[in-house]
Parts: C-alpha cells; structure tokens; sequence
C-alpha cells in the first residue's frame, strides 16, 4: 500500500470561495476516488493550509483518461490557491507544526475525561447495591436507572466520536438528492415539534419558502444538523421554560435555516471559536454537562460539505441564533 500527503495554501480572503468550490465539485472528486480504488482520503484544514492524505495499491498508475479527469477536476478549485505542495514531499514534520499530534492528543484528554464521570457514577451506584444501601424497591430503581441513564450517556458520547471519525476521513457516504425545500423543512419541523412537546419546550416555526423551492441535500446528514444544535439548546438552557424557534428563508442562492434559542447565550470571546474542534466554552468545561468538543465541528463540516457555510449570533442571558 502506498501512502500519500499533500497540502495546499488557500489564498488570503478565498476559503469560503474554496469552500464552495470544494462542496461543487465533491461528487465528481468521490467518483474519481472510487474508480481508481484510492482509500482513506481525508482533508482538513488549519487556518488557511489545507491537508490531505490518501492510500492507494503499490505501483498504481493513472490512465490517460483518469489523469485528464484529475486535471479536470484540480482546474475548477485551483484557483483558489497560493500554492500546492510537490507530490511525494514528506509531511510529517508540517502536520506536528500545525498542531495535528495536539489535537489527537486533545481528543484523547477529552473522551477520557468525559467518560471517567459517568462511569465513576455507575461504579458507585454498582457499590451502593451490592453493599445494600439500595435496601428499599424505590431505591433499587432509582439506582437501576441512574446506571442505565449513565450508560446511555457513554454510548451518545462513543456514537459522536465514531460519526466525527468517519467524517473527519471522509467515509461518510452523501447521498445528495433534490427535494421540495418547503416539504422537506415542514417534515424536520413535525419531527423536532413532536420531540420538543414532549420535553415540556416550546417549539416555533415559520417557513417562507415557495412552495415550488427546491434544495439539493443529504436528508439525513442535514436532519443530524439541525438536531444536534437543537439537542445543544436543551442541554445547556439554564431558563426553566425552553423556546426553539426555526426559521426557514429564501436569501437568493442559498436557503438559510436559522435555529434560535431563549438559553444562557455564548461569551464574546467564545463565539468565534465554537465551531472548532475539541473546543469547549470555560462554562461547559465547568459543567456536569460538558461535552467532548467535537458536535459543532462535526455541524460546522457537513455544512461546508453540502456547499453552505454556519455561524451564530448570540447574547449572554438571552440565547442564541446559528
């Protein structure tokens, strides 16, 4: 098996133009990746460098036909670069100064801590029954799910980190189809409304899209979006009443989905950095609730990859808007 890395510089003022450049033409990239058997394609960025490496069979060469489709690809996104690195160039010291080995190391440092609670917690409610402290059937069951709620909090946490791994390398397969944006919007909407009633949540809703809009997406990898920040609205609401509102706007080229809160709201100093990976506010990092890091990066990228772009907007103690 041979092994490849390359990196690129995005020219200064161009990553979003990159960004959608990139989203165009990854159908065309996958099928050329698929064809010609390569494994383990990944890119990622820091700052304005961007990455990649890939795996394909020893001795592997490219047809006169696969190189021109390559050629054809590389010129509709070469643009946006200051430069591309020589082919074969050995990477590894470039990945350890940008901080590539630092963020695995941090990933570990943030599951470990994150499942060191709950399973502290389940060891000591195992204790508890075996020592008979759980001496009453009230006391037995409140200890009996205690443990299954902490289990279950261990499996959403490993189920996160499987989906960021698979994303992260690029082994998510997209299905891009075109639908009704207005239908499709309308169905997330039944399915949060549903949810968030049962939650005690106030859900609102307001699509104004045509009824003839269309949308070309990844149903399912977009429902993870708007579910994963929804879900992060509940978890962290310090107001005893939640209010979800959706938003759902025509703004020319683009749709715009726009997810608001009533919960705490996020720092100034924090709201350009929540979309990073393994980043955590002081306040979550404080918190019984503190996750590893890693689902808003994981937001941030199948967003990217569908072509569009997030942000939020946000005030302290009265909510937030992405």
């Amino acid at each position: 098996m041979e092994r490849h890395a390359f990196a690129m510089k995005v020219k200064a003022g161009r990553m979003n133009d990159y960004r959608k450049k990139l989203g165009e033409i990854w159908p065309e990239l996958t099928a050329f990746l698929d064809r010609n058997k390569v494994k383990n394609f990944s890119i990622w960025n820091a700052e304005d460098l961007i990455f990649g490496y890939y795996e394909n069979e020893d001795g592997t060469v490219l047809s006169e036909e696969e190189n021109a489709a390559k050629d054809a690809i590389t010129a509709k996104i070469k643009d946006t670069f200051e430069w591309i690195s020589t082919p074969g160039k050995d990477m590894r010291l470039m990945y350890h100064n940008f901080g590539i080995v630092r963020e695995n190391k941090e990933l570990i440092s943030n599951i470990s801590h994150d499942l060191k609670t709950p399973i502290t917690a389940i060891k000591g409610y195992v204790e508890g029954i075996m020592d008979g402290v759980a001496d009453t059937p009230e006391k037995m069951d409140r200890y009996i799910r205690t443990i299954y709620n902490k289990a279950n909090e261990m499996n959403l946490l490993i189920n996160e980190l499987t989906l960021y791994s698979k994303i992260d390398t690029n082994r998510i397969p997209y299905n891009f189809t075109t639908i009704s944006a207005k239908g499709y919007f309308a169905d997330c909407a039944e399915d949060l409304s549903v949810e968030l009633e049962s939650k005690g949540a106030e859900f609102t809703y307001r699509n104004f899209m045509e009824e003839d809009s269309k949308v070309i997406v990844d149903p399912e990898q977009l429902r993870r979006v708007i579910n994963n920040i929804v879900s992060n609205s509940i978890k962290y609401t310090d107001k005893p009443k939640v209010k979800i509102t959706m938003d759902v706007k025509d703004v020319g080229d683009f749709i715009q989905v726009e997810l608001g809160d009533n919960g705490k709201g996020i720092a100034a100093k924090d709201l350009p950095n929540i979309f990073d990976r393994f980043y955590r506010t002081d306040a979550s990092r404080n918190s019984s609730k503190g996750g590893s890091g890693i689902g808003l990066s994981i937001v941030k990228k199948i967003v990217e990859e569908h072509g569009g772009k997030i942000w939020a907007t946000s005030e302290e103690g009265v909510g937030t808007t992405m």
